[in-house]
């Protein structure tokens, strides 16, 4: 096992001088047995086999609880799953990761997004910057939420213009959302991402600019699609007001780890809100990036988000593996992933609250998953992330739910409900938690029909997760949930969870595109679609 601190590379992981490869383990070469010789087992007889299936494979912490027995997997597999993870780096990456190590090695920083609401943090100069930090995004969102944070015109603040994209404007809109329960009925929150320039265009028609706030969220704060929503909402700002600086008035804020670019564009520094770098933009929730969020619902329900979440990383840190929630839905992952040929991932929240969940979740698992270079740099011979996708419940069953009951395609499923909502009525909600469990039955048992195009196979697997209620607490638990599930995918697989290289290619031609269409290393396809865009 990978268990001396000395063995601990920048660049990946040894052990007796050996690079670590997941798919040359003992472990990884059991489980392709099995996977050959337990891949046309039904899972029904597992529950015939096992009367305590249910208790043996769910685990119920704090109001969150998750139940896997509806997988295709025994007692056999979980164990040669669980001997993979304890063969792997992944608890010395972990641990480093706690630790504040420098664990994402090609940007040469910490992923140490945990210590945001860690209040114990073991590095005082960290918690000290934490608490500084937090501490400024609760008094910025106190005096909006008071009417003590006036705009140029010394109107209160009414609306809020969130303005990045990536886990800058997605982390955010997707917390805001789930949690409106909670949120400030008196302020009206918007979020812009896309350089399509409709979106803006036709909000900013709605403002009036005095009682509007727009919140710039880049960490670079050179972020081109933010910067350049960011200069027309300024445009618009200075043509309305008729202030020759505009970014001067408290009608702005940076939220950045670029200070000096902020100050440097003209904010003024009480207007500046930072965050460090080693905070990566799809972990940043978090941090001064959930401003929004905090405006919403208020710094102490903020703090109830960082605290749930704070939860899930002291189980994950420490309980043993078999009771390790982020592990075993990570193994669970990898066994269809790598061993079964399942391609994707479903995640259907039945909560209308949680709508962007699984966007949120697909950035999270596919930019943070999907590579194909070790950390040594060398190719991997296994696939790594899955495709992840989906849409809230009901509506997904009358869109693709087809597919996951009669396709041909193995498509694990994972559903998530709320217990008790107060939001909904006890019709609605009986109904809809009803649709949830229906719909993980039948994929589960199938139906026998003499008529073929009715005829349900079954034994489509998925996990349930349940929320006691959607509240900050639980939602922040349920979130590092999933970072702690896709970091420990990572690790197994001995790639770099917390880069995102593969965006950068892209974002260079388009500059080249626009800057000089006329390159003639341009592939024909595109020389030709310039030429019919007018964009030559």
């Amino acid at each position: 096992m990978f268990s001396e601190p000395g063995l601990y590379l920048v660049y990946g992981y040894v052990h007796m001088n050996k690079v670590y490869n997941p798919s040359d383990s003992d472990a990884w070469r059991a489980l392709q047995k099995l996977a050959m010789e337990y891949r046309n087992d039904y899972i029904l007889d597992y529950f015939d086999g096992d009367s305590e299936r249910v208790d043996h494979y769910s685990i119920d912490l704090d109001g969150l609880y998750a139940d896997f027995s509806k997988h295709l997997i025994n007692d056999e597999i979980r164990s040669h799953l669980q001997q993979l993870a304890e063969h792997s780096p992944l608890y010395e990456r972990r641990d480093a990761m706690f630790a504040g190590e420098s664990i994402n090695n090609t940007e040469h920083r910490a992923a140490l997004h945990t210590a945001l609401r860690d209040p114990d943090f073991d590095n005082e100069d960290v918690a000290t910057l934490v608490v500084k930090q937090l501490q400024q995004m609760s008094d910025v969102a106190d005096k909006i939420r008071t009417g003590r944070w006036l705009g140029v015109n010394g109107d209160p603040i009414k609306h809020i213009v969130n303005i990045g994209i990536g886990g800058s404007e997605l982390s955010p809109k997707m917390a805001l959302e789930a949690l409106r329960e909670f949120a400030d009925t008196e302020l009206s929150f918007h979020f812009i991402s896309n350089v399509d320039g409709e979106p803006l265009k036709t909000l900013l028609g709605r403002l009036d600019p005095g009682s509007t706030l727009f919140i710039i969220s880049s960490k670079s704060f050179t972020t081109k699609e933010t910067m350049l929503n960011a200069n027309t909402a300024i445009a618009w700002f200075e043509q309305q007001t008729d202030i020759a600086e505009p970014l001067g008035a408290p009608n702005f804020i940076a939220i950045t780890a670029s200070h000096d670019a902020a100050l440097n564009l003209g904010i003024p520094e009480s207007q500046i809100l930072s965050f460090s770098d080693w905070v990566g933009g799809r972990y940043s929730l978090w941090s001064a990036i959930g401003l929004s969020v905090c405006i919403a619902i208020g710094p102490t329900r903020f703090h109830e988000l960082l605290a749930g979440a704070e939860q899930l990383d002291e189980h994950f840190m420490h309980a043993p593996i078999q009771e390790n929630l982020p592990i075993q839905l990570a193994l669970i992952g990898i066994w269809y992933n790598n061993f079964l040929n399942a391609e994707s991932l479903a995640v259907i929240p039945y909560c209308e609250r949680l709508t962007f969940l699984p966007d949120f979740l697909q950035q999270l698992d596919m930019e943070s998953n999907g590579k194909q270079t070790t950390l040594t740099g060398s190719l991997t011979d296994y696939d790594t992330g899955p495709i992840v996708w989906g849409q809230t419940g009901t509506n997904g069953q009358h869109a693709f739910f087809q597919l996951l009951h009669q396709g041909t395609r193995l498509v694990p499923v994972d559903f998530i409900g709320v217990i008790s909502d107060a939001m909904s009525t006890d019709t609605h909600h009986r109904t809809l938690l009803a649709s949830m469990l229906a719909q993980s039955a039948a994929l589960l048992t199938g139906e026998d029909n003499e008529q073929p195009h009715q005829q349900y196979p079954g034994n489509k697997p998925s996990t349930t997760i349940l929320l006691n209620t959607l509240t900050p607490y639980h939602l922040g638990m349920l979130l590092a949930l999933y970072e702690h599930k896709v970091f420990c995918q990572g690790a197994i697989w001995n790639i770099n969870s917390f880069d995102q290289w593969g965006v950068e290619l892209g974002k260079r031609i388009t500059t080249e595109l626009l800057n000089n269409p006329k390159n003639q290393t341009l592939d024909p396809s595109t020389k030709a679609l310039l030429k019919r865009t007018n964009l030559d």
